[in-house]
């Protein structure tokens, strides 16, 4: 699990790709590889990955090809910088919102505004996944646990504080790329249970004489 925080920014040092899979290498800071351990789960770009490598401080992942068709992951390349937070520990600080790290879909960026006012970013969702977000409700962008500010014809708004441009990587992203979405579980088992409640009462309605 993890809380949304992002606690680095740390360069894509290597992207080698192999039948099925694409192996990532990327460079932590000593306080990111503390008892960080082969198998411990670390969340990139809001991805959940396993080790799988420690040489030094370059860690080493692997993304099988059903989580690079999910993700953006697909789209790294060497010499980027990733959002990296490792999993969370038991009692600490739940700053953001509970977060699993299994991205439900991509998101392609409408636009990216950084100005001195004020900075926000907005991105289509898919109709499927775009259900499950609300206004000033909780959304996961890149590992990053963000308020919504608005939500129209499946097009979200999310405002951006200095802070979270500062230690995240939107600042790097722009305008028809893909951003990796985690919905909020607790919303989105609400909205199916709100769904599958209708459909079951209009169907009996429909078979009442």
């Amino acid at each position: 699990m993890y809380t949304g925080i992002v606690q680095a920014v740390r360069p894509l040092l290597d992207v080698t790709r192999y039948p099925g899979h694409n192996q990532f290498t990327i460079d932590l800071t000593p306080e990111l590889l503390d008892e960080l351990k082969i198998g411990a789960s670390i969340s990139v770009e809001g991805t959940c990955l396993s080790v799988t490598q420690i040489d030094g401080t370059q860690v080493r992942f692997d993304a099988m090809n059903a989580t690079l068709e999910r993700t953006n992951l697909r789209c790294l390349k060497a010499g980027q910088g990733v959002n990296i937070e490792r999993s969370a520990k038991m009692n600490a600080e739940v700053g953001g919102h509970l977060m699993a790290g299994h991205i439900a879909t991509t998101a392609e960026i409408v636009e990216l505004s950084i100005k001195e006012t004020g900075a926000f970013i907005t991105f289509r969702m898919p109709p499927e996944w775009g259900k499950y977000v609300f206004p000033r409700g909780f959304i996961g962008v890149n590992g990053c646990s963000l308020t919504v500010a608005d939500v129209d014809d499946n097009v979200v708004t999310i405002n951006l504080i200095p802070e979270t441009l500062r230690q995240t990587t939107f600042a790097s992203y722009k305008a028809g790329e893909l951003l990796n979405i985690e919905v909020d579980h607790q919303t989105m088992v609400l909205v199916d249970v709100v769904e599958r409640t209708i459909k079951g009462t209009l169907a009996r309605e429909k078979l009442q004489p």
